[in-house]
Order: structure tokens, then sequence, then C-alpha cells
């Protein structure tokens, strides 16, 4: 499956809107994801954080890395983490 993530801070630098685009249907159902607090985000527990209880209603696949690459592109957009590849491998 491919997925793309799009995020967009607001003027004020305090909240990040998401924009998804993917060929799984239930990921697709995630977009969009409208004024995030990139700031509230980064310390929520899984229970707590507004993108895995979004997750949690659209995706029946626990494994899939959309929800973290989700989290990790909004605060790279709001400058809280550098813009580097995330990767999985197995061995």
């Amino acid at each position: 499956m491919i997925t793309k993530i799009t995020a967009e801070t607001s003027e004020d630098m305090m909240s990040v809107n998401v924009v998804i685009e993917s060929n799984c249907p239930m990921v697709q159902k995630m977009s969009p994801i409208e004024n995030i607090n990139p700031y509230e985000m980064v310390g929520k527990p899984f229970t707590e954080s507004e993108i895995y209880l979004k997750a949690a209603e659209c995706l029946r696949h626990t494994a899939c890395p959309v929800p973290c690459a989700i989290i990790k592109c909004a605060e790279a957009e709001a400058g809280m983490a550098l813009k580097k590849p995330v990767k999985i491998e197995f061995e």
C-alpha cells in the first residue's frame, strides 16, 4: 500500500492540518485531520492521542505504520522533529 501524508501548519504555528492520500480505503477514511495541536500531541499516551483514537475508528490492522507517520509528519511540519526518513527493516 502507498500512502502520502501532507501536513501544513497554521499561520500562528499552533495547529497542523493533515491530508492523507492512500490506496488503502481504511487509511483514506482518516483524512482529513484538522487543527492538531502539535505541542499537545507529542506527549500524550497512545490511549489519549487523537491520531491513534481516529486510527482505532478507521483501521483494522494494528501494525499499520500510518498513525505513527502522521504524528512524525505533523511534528516535522511544526519544527518539532527533524525531517528524516524512518523505516522498518526485516533481515
